[in-house]
């Protein structure tokens, strides 16, 4: 699935019109295969499809752009993110898993196929004319992500790892990940049909469609996370942008609550510490760290103002006591049922530092604007 519109600088192979996807049936590499008696065929016939897609491009192609059919696949974030780069060099972006062991398995340098890798022509076509070779010295590996890797290694090119690539290599629910993406834009989601639902109320298929609902809208803010309090009901408010909001009964620091929590499982059993390649905190049942959590309703442009409204509502109930007793005898947050988050229409740019945001109003509807951060700011 691709989240995009239509843009000229994304490139059709010919007589494909937007949306359709044309297939190839890939080279004969019979000879090949008897003579180097690779560990799977397989994984030279995957190899070996980065020279037939070179092989169809026309002029003026300055990136190749490699993934798997289970992924979803950001185009417009995928444009700016190239935009920082020269076409002209050497590059080879891509992301290891978020599982420590599929990195220990394969490699911690080696772009995985599944979140995507991405190679300027000039690599590409380095690789291209080394692809006999190339398949010849590595054949024993045992996946085409590491005979890619490796021949690229050969060329003088190691990876350039990218944060916004996701293998998804988790099993249940990975909305504790996707509640605390990293700044970095994103570019890919693998293994959607794999985990569970990312939305409580939506299958898979509804559920990847209503995230791209919100992608549409706008790819730069999809998924990042803006964390601002609420000094009078001492709360902290987490909003991954187009996904779901998490309201604590306590100020908490921007540093506990930009670590994910870890609602998924690894994606093999793996019994020694560490599983993944990030720091995760436990789902919890004290009332001052677990969150209410509100999952994206709804998105719309508001015309007058050039500004976009997302509403989240409620999951569930959190089922705990408030946090604290303050002077009205209450502090919990068990009464916000909806929040209304709104932000410009603008593309965000700036990766550097996040945005900020001021809560307007905590009644049944909580009401939160974005902004830019002032020179100064303190986000505690």
């Amino acid at each position: 699935m691709v989240a995009s519109q239509r843009d000229p600088r994304i490139h059709f192979p010919r007589q494909a019109s937007y949306g359709v996807v044309l297939y190839r049936v890939s080279d004969d590499l019979t000879k090949l295969v008897a003579e180097v008696k690779p560990k799977e065929p397989i994984n030279m016939r995957m190899v070996h499809g980065i020279l037939e897609t070179l092989r169809e491009a026309e002029d003026e192609l300055r990136w190749l752009v490699f993934g798997d059919d289970d992924t979803i696949f950001f185009v417009d974030n995928i444009l700016t993110l190239l935009s920082e780069y020269d076409h002209t060099d050497y590059y080879y972006i891509g992301a290891p898993s978020e599982f420590v062991l599929s990195n220990y398995w394969y490699s911690f340098n080696q772009g995985f196929g599944g979140g995507g890798f991405i190679l300027s022509y000039p690599l590409a076509k380095a690789l291209v004319d080394d692809m006999d070779n190339c398949l010849r010295r590595y054949a024993k590996l045992k996946s085409s992500d590491a005979i890619v890797m490796s021949c690229i290694a050969d060329i003088g090119v190691d990876l350039t790892p990218h944060q916004g690539i996701h293998q998804i290599d988790f099993r249940g629910d990975i909305s504790g990940f996707l509640s605390a993406h990293s700044k970095a834009p994103l570019i890919s989601l693998h293994h959607f049909d794999v985990v569970d639902s990312i939305f409580p109320t939506k299958d898979r298929y509804q559920s990847a469609h209503h995230l791209m609902e919100a992608a549409n809208f706008d790819q730069s803010r999809i998924l990042q996370q803006t964390i601002c309090h609420n000094r009078k009901k001492n709360w902290s408010f987490s909003i991954a942008w187009g996904y779901t909001v998490h309201i604590y009964e306590k100020i908490m620091a921007r540093s506990f609550i930009e670590v994910p929590i870890e609602t998924f499982k690894t994606w093999l059993p793996h019994k020694s510490l560490p599983h993944y390649m990030f720091n995760t905190r436990k789902t919890s049942i004290l009332p001052c760290e677990a969150p209410h959590v509100f999952f994206l309703d709804s998105i719309e442009r508001i015309s007058e103002t050039n500004q976009i409204l997302t509403v989240y509502s409620r999951a569930a109930l959190r089922a705990l006591p408030p946090c604290w007793v303050n002077h009205d005898g209450n502090s919990s947050a068990d009464y916000v049922s909806r929040i209304e988050v709104i932000s410009s229409v603008t593309k965000r740019i700036q990766e550097g530092r996040c945005e900020c945001c001021d809560i307007l109003d905590v009644e049944n509807t909580a009401k939160v604007t974005f902004r830019e951060c002032m020179i100064d700011e303190i986000i505690a």
